[in-house]
C-alpha cells in the first residue's frame, strides 16, 4: 500500500500535487489543518509499503517514523521544519533542508527537475518566501502579472489550512488536493476550478476583518497581535502574520488566537530582514515548533500568555 502524508496548507498540497503529477500512484490520503503536525502516528504500515511524507517535521513525528521503519515500511520524507538528528535507517530515504528560503515543495522541484516548477512557485509565495517565489517566476519566463495570479492561489491555499479544527476550513485539505489534482498547470486551476473562487472569495471576506485591531503588545522591532474566538480568526491566524511580516520587514509578530482548548493558539514571524529566532522561541513551549522565519505554538495555556509575551520581547527586542 501507499500512504500520502502532507501538510494542509500550500506547501504540503503543492509538494503532494508535483509528486503524483510526475508519478502517479494511488495513495491512502493522511493529512489534516494545517497545525496538525504529528500525522505519523494515524499510519499503519508494514513490510512493502511505501509511505511518502511531505512537509510535518521529523522530529516531531519521530516516533512514529521509527515505528514505520522498524515494521518495514520504506519511507521518502522531504521537509524543511526543524528535524533534530535525522536517523540513519536502510527504509528511510530523507530530503531535508533548513535554509531559511526553502520549502518542501521546493525540495520536491529540486527532486523533479523542475518538471512541475509552477507549483512550486505556487508554494513558495504561500510559505511567504516572497524572495524564493519571485526568483524562481523570473527563471520560468513568467510576467509580473502571471506572478501575482501564482502569488495569490498560493495564499489562498495557505490561508485554507488554518483553523483548530476541519469545520473551520473552506475545504479539508484531502478534498482540496483532489480539486488541484486535475490540473498540471496552476493558471488552468485559477481559470476553470470553483474552488479558486470560493478561496478566494473568503480570504477577501476574513482578512478585511482584522483591519480595526490594535496590537496587544508593541515595542522598537516586534508587536504581538490578539484575534477574537472566532472562526474566521482562526483561519486568518497565519496570512494576517505573514501580512504583518511583509509591511514590517524590520520587525518580528505574533498573532494570538483563542482556540477550542481554552488556551490560544500562536503564529510567530521573524522580521523578513533578519529572518531567524522564530523557532527557537516557539520550541521552547511544549506544542511549538517550525522554522527560523515562521513558527508556531499549537496549544499556549492561557496562563502562559504572560510568559510568552515577555519571551516575545526578549527574542526580538
Amino acid at each position: 500500500m501507499n500512504y500520502d502524508v502532507f501538510n494542509g496548507d500550500a506547501d504540503g498540497l503543492c509538494a503532494l500535487h508535483q509528486l503524483r503529477l510526475e508519478n502517479p500512484a494511488r495513495a491512502t490520503l493522511v493529512t489534516g489543518v494545517k497545525r496538525d503536525i504529528k500525522l505519523l502516528d494515524r499510519v499503519e504500515a508494514g513490510m512493502g509499503d511505501q509511505v511518502t511524507v511531505l512537509d510535518i517535521s521529523l522530529d516531531s513525528n519521530r516516533k512514529g517514523l521509527m515505528r514505520l521503519l522498524e515494521a518495514g515500511a520504506s519511507v521518502e520524507y522531504f521537509d524543511h521544519h526543524y528535524a533534530g538528528e535525522i536517523p540513519l535507517h536502510q527504509n528511510l530515504a530523507a530530503h531535508i533542508d533548513l535554509s531559511a528560503q526553502v520549502c518542501t515543495s521546493i525540495l520536491v522541484d529540486r527532486y523533479l527537475r523542475g518538471h512541475y516548477r509552477l507549483w512550486a512557485i505556487v508554494a513558495a509565495f504561500g510559505d511567504n518566501l516572497g524572495q524564493s517565489g519571485r526568483a524562481l517566476a523570473k527563471d520560468a519566463g513568467l510576467s509580473e502579472p502571471e506572478t501575482e495570479k501564482l502569488a495569490s492561489l498560493g495564499e489562498y491555499l495557505n490561508y485554507n489550512g488554518y483553523g483548530d479544527r476541519l469545520q473551520d476550513l473552506h475545504f479539508e485539505p484531502a478534498k482540496l488536493y483532489e480539486e488541484m489534482r486535475p490540473y498540471p498547470d496552476p493558471f488552468d486551476f485559477i481559470a476553470r476550478s470553483p474552488a479558486f473562487d470560493r478561496l478566494a472569495a473568503g480570504f477577501h471576506h476574513d482578512i478585511s476583518m482584522v483591519a480595526p485591531i490594535r496590537p496587544l503588545q508593541a515595542g522598537g522591532h516586534h508587536a504581538a497581535y490578539m484575534l477574537p474566538d472566532e472562526a474566521w480568526a482562526r483561519r486568518v491566524n497565519g496570512v494576517f502574520a505573514n501580512k504583518l511580516a511583509n509591511d514590517n520587514p524590520m520587525s518580528a509578530h505574533a498573532v494570538i488566537t483563542s482556540n477550542r482548548y481554552g488556551g490560544y493558539t500562536v503564529s510567530v514571524r521573524a522580521p523578513i530582514a533578519n529572518p531567524q529566532g522564530a523557532d527557537t522561541l516557539c520550541l521552547k513551549f511544549e506544542t511549538g515548533g517550525g522554522r527560523r522565519a515562521a513558527a508556531g505554538i499549537n496549544r499556549l495555556p492561557a496562563d502562559a500568555l504572560e510568559g510568552f509575551l515577555a519571551m516575545f520581547a526578549e527574542q526580538f527586542p
